[in-house]
This record gives C-alpha cells, structure tokens and sequence, in this order.
C-alpha cells in the first residue's frame, strides 16, 4: 500500500523506507516553534533536560504575539523570560516587537517553512504551514522543550482524510468558507489525529492566503495536520520569501484514506459559524440579521494581505454602523505597512476601525477587543467556544474578511454581495 503525502515527509525525517497509520516513529525537525504564552513553561522543562544549548539556534524560532505589545505585569514578565532565553542561546530567530508578528503568519512570511519540511510548535495552530506542503502540527510545551533540546520528536503516524476541491468558487467565497464548510460538514472531531489532504482541481482558484487560512483551521476538526500538494503558486511563494531548499512529496495513487469527500467550490456559499464550536455552521443566506456588536478582521487565520484587502474592498467609502466596534489586525509588521503603503490603512481608519499593531489579541481573550456580558463578535478568527474573547456570557461568530467587512457596515451579519 502506498503512503500519503504527509506519511513520506514523515518516513524521510524518520530515516524509514515507509511508514504506516498508527507506527510510532522519531523523526528530526527542521523548526520548532514558541510564542510568549508556551514558552516560558518549555524553558522550565528544558531546564530540567540538563543541555546547555539548543540543538540549532538556527531551528528555534519564538515570536511573543499573544498578550504582546504587553498589556499587564505577568505578559511581560513572560516575554522578558523569553527575551533572556533567546539572547542566552543565541536563538536566531526571536522577533521582538516591531519585528514581531502573529507567529503563523510571520514564520512563511521570513521563510522559516517551505515544502517537506517537519514542524513542531507550542501553539495548535502551527498546522498552518501544511499550506506549503510540510508537515506542522501543534505540540505541548514539554514536546517544545524536547524539540529545542534534541532536534526530534516522537509521532503516532496519522491515517488521512482526502478532501478533493472542484471548481472555481464565486466572488466572496474564500479559504475560510471553504474551511468552515468543511467542519460544519465533518463536525469539531471529524478528522481527530488525522492528516486532512486537500487535493483537485479547485486548489488552483485559490491563492497562499487561501490555503494558509484552510491549513490553519484543520485542528478544529480535529485534524493532526493539513496539507496541500506543492504546485507553481508554493513554488513562486517560497522563492519569493525563503533561501531555504524546498522538498516537493506526492502522495502515492494507491494511498490509503479513511474517507474521501468531494466539495464542489462553485456551489459553496459564504458561511458563518455560530455560537459555541466551530461546526454549527450557516451559510450566509441563513445567518443574515444576526446583530452584532464587535467585528475583528485578522489573527493567525486571516491577518494576512489578501484578507486585508478583501475587507478593504468592501469598506472603501463606508462607514461602520453607529455603536459598532470594527478592529482590524494585520498580521506582521510587513503586511501593516503594506496596508499604509497600499491606502488601506486610510479606508479602515476613514471607515471609522481600529487599526491595530500586529497581534493575537482578542482572539484569545487576551486583549484588543474583548468582549462584556451580552455582546456579540463577528470574528475572522479560529474559535468560538464560550468565553473565547471574554464574558462567558458573550458570543462570537466566526467568518469571512468580507462577511465581517459587510457586517461592520450594517451593525448585523450581512452578505457582502449586499452591499453596493
């Protein structure tokens, strides 16, 4: 039997011919991966290990982006810990503020990710890098610890999912719909500890921002990773951004899958998860009128350029609703400046949003937006369980650049193709 995408980059890194779902192997890493939130707890446990250096300074990167700029004692306590920690080591790859970035956007965009490469981060989001077609997949901070130490971590080889994307989708239909339907379709377990695979001919209608959005997301359907076949548009990115040497793998035709789904773009609609898992999803036809008070554009899974200027487009001689909240959250100081340069960062602030340095922020609760008792958020972020932004009484929805875009502008969950 053949092996999948993501079981040959294993095999490579593990030294193996082949390997199979359910083996458990030690495979070398090429990066791992910490922010100000993880880290601090994988410095205690690398402590313990008894080394005095990392494996590779040149293979460790830590992006403080959660509660950064330092919004109390304690962030910045954290994230002098961290400071102290990469100075001692000589840790390359340590981006202090106004270097700084959301880590998952930033890491491709210094090309510190390209194909074939295996990835380990302390933040469960680290699987968007699969949008590149390596194999990254979140860890705890003792595995991080591990990793800066040995080089190696241990994996239980997962089984795959194959989702084969056909067609082209419509005008406002994004990487974050697709995803979003994806789940709704599969539920919050649907792909638990396994590889989701996207394949067909649908992936060349969508761009990096794209898959890095539809990758982000594989762990809330419970996926170990996601990942996309290396094609010209991987190939111009990683040229453009990194000096690192790609490794293209394909999937074998006799691979294994647990299940195969067909989605066909053209017919998907955008869509809205509600309250409180990403799952109970609406298409927008369905969520209409929903009121909101607070709309959020960025975070790891959509604060990159494209998603700015998707909002951007809608909100160009707008103005938001009365009494509303939009914050717009580019996701590194590269693509901030992108939206001075481009005029973007005039049409949010014109249209009466904040627009915000480079940051988690409210995504986690952590700041920059969170919520009180009773409100609602209409966030392009990853999550909406309860309490996810604040008051465990408030509510977020989950969407598009454009849905929120529409949205800020009307004071309720709103198609964008509405607004003229």
């Amino acid at each position: 039997m053949g092996m999948t995408m993501t079981q040959k980059i294993l095999a490579a890194h593990a030294g193996l011919e082949s390997v199979k779902a359910g083996q458990l192997i030690e495979a070398n890493l090429d990066l791992v991966l910490g922010n100000d939130v993880t880290t601090p707890v994988a410095i205690t446990e690398f402590n313990k290990i008894g080394v005095n250096k990392v494996f590779d300074k040149n293979k460790v990167a830590i992006v403080p982006d959660h509660f950064t700029p330092n919004k109390d004692i304690k962030s910045a306590e954290h994230c002098k810990c961290v400071r102290e920690f990469a100075n001692e080591k000589e840790i390359e790859n340590y981006f202090e503020v106004g270097q700084m970035g959301i880590e998952h956007c930033l890491i491709p965009e210094a090309g510190l990710a390209v194909p074939g490469d295996v990835i380990i981060g302390a933040d469960s989001h680290t699987c968007t890098y699969g949008a590149l077609g390596a194999f990254s997949t979140g860890v705890g901070s003792t595995d991080m610890a591990v990793g800066m130490a040995r080089g190696v971590a241990w994996f239980k080889v997962p089984s795959a999912l194959k989702f084969v994307l056909k067609n082209k989708p419509a005008k406002f239909v994004s990487g974050k719909d697709i995803i979003l339907h994806i789940i709704g379709m599969i539920g919050v377990d649907g792909a638990l500890y396994k590889s989701m695979e996207f394949v067909g001919d649908g992936i060349k209608y969508l761009s990096m921002d794209d898959r890095f959005t539809i990758a982000n997301m594989a762990i809330e359907a419970g996926g170990k990773n996601g990942i996309f076949p290396v094609d010209e548009k991987t190939l111009e990115y990683v040229k453009e951004h990194s000096k690192k040497t790609p490794v293209v793998f394909e999937a074998d035709d006799d691979a294994e899958y647990d299940e195969v789904y067909e989605i066909d773009l053209a017919t998907l609609r955008s869509t809205v998860a509600f309250p409180h898992l990403p799952e109970n999803t609406k298409t927008i036809d369905e969520a209409k009128g929903v009121k909101i008070d607070q709309v959020v554009i960025g975070s790891c899974t959509n604060g990159r350029i494209g998603d700015m200027r998707a909002a951007a487009e809608i909100l160009k001689g707008k103005k938001i609703a009365p009494n509303m909240r939009a914050i717009i959250l580019p996701g590194t100081q590269k693509i901030w400046l992108e939206c001075v340069e481009e005029g973007l960062a005039k049409i949010f602030v014109e249209a009466g949003c904040v627009f915000s340095t480079p940051t988690c922020g409210p995504c986690l609760g952590g700041h920059m937006g969170i919520l009180a008792k009773g409100e609602r958020s209409l966030s392009t972020t990853n999550r909406n369980f309860i309490g996810r932004m604040g008051h465990p009484e408030s509510e977020v929805y989950l969407c598009s650049p454009a849905v929120a875009a529409a949205s800020a502008i009307t004071g309720e969950i709103t198609d964008p193709e509405d607004i003229k």
